[in-house]
């Protein structure tokens, strides 16, 4: 029986085309993380992925002060298909204080949604975004859980807008802290309606004339999460992963 190597302890993302024998930059910032955190060293193999060539087996040319090189040597994953509708979850949230809010943009990432969407709403807290920022946990978080995609990160934009503006076909889920709506649980449990995106309010709820506007549009539909009310950050990690559990790639194998 032959012996199944251990896979790298080292994963990046990388911005670059990747096939074999074709070396890579490191930006300074990933080798200092390889070479002063990681303690890697020129030989030892790492895992690279840019979203669109699947995951490669690289190995460690050189590190140094000015960058690093690396070179794919065999393509281990190769890139997934579109997904289903119902594996394709977006996830809109108000953002919060600037640690949750980068909470919440890293387990979009952990999670398996597909597209993050900053929303401004009256209640809205923060009222800007660091897309750099956020985009930056996104990438550390798509490493560590071994998915092949980065959620697209939207720019962030008044619910008002989005709403005008919403793609036909996807069903929007706004959790409803009025206790309006149907449970999240039962709803996901037997969805075969298409796409959906989860749209979490921001601390302090949605005013009411936001809900007015949410519940007239024919795309909407209220969904709860108990009879608890839940801290935004919480309400948007506990959405996530019940739908995964229960509509989405929850029951897949890991690094399907």
């Amino acid at each position: 029986m032959t012996d199944i190597p251990p896979r790298p302890r080292l994963r990046l993302f990388v911005e670059v085309p990747l096939s074999a024998g074709v070396a890579v930059a490191l930006e300074r910032e990933q080798t200092h993380y390889l070479s002063s955190v990681m303690r890697a060293e020129p030989g030892e193999t790492v895992l690279l992925f840019n979203g669109t060539d699947g995951e490669w087996l690289a190995r460690i040319d050189r590190l140094g002060r000015s960058g690093g090189i690396l070179i794919p040597e065999q393509m281990v994953r190769p890139q997934s298909a579109e997904p289903e509708p119902r594996f394709d979850p977006w996830l809109l949230a108000a953002p919060l204080k600037r640690d949750r809010t980068d909470l919440v943009a890293e387990k979009v990432a952990e999670l398996g949604a597909t597209l993050f969407w900053p929303v401004f709403t009256r209640r809205t807290v923060a009222h800007r975004v660091n897309g750099d920022r956020l985009r930056a946990r996104m990438i550390e978080a798509a490493e560590q859980c071994e998915r092949l995609t980065l959620p697209l990160l939207n720019e962030a934009a008044p619910l008002e807008r989005i709403l005008a503006g919403w793609p036909e076909g996807r069903t929007l889920l706004f959790l409803d802290e009025t206790g309006g709506g149907e449970p999240l649980a039962g709803l996901a449990a037997g969805w075969v309606e298409g796409p959906v995106a989860l749209l979490i309010g921001p601390e302090g709820g949605f005013a009411p004339e936001e809900r007015a506007l949410l519940v007239s549009r024919l795309f909407v539909r209220p969904v709860g999460l108990g009879p608890r009310i839940l801290r935004a950050e919480t309400a948007t990690i506990a959405a996530l992963a019940l739908w995964q559990a229960l509509a989405g790639d929850g029951a897949r194998p890991p690094r399907g």
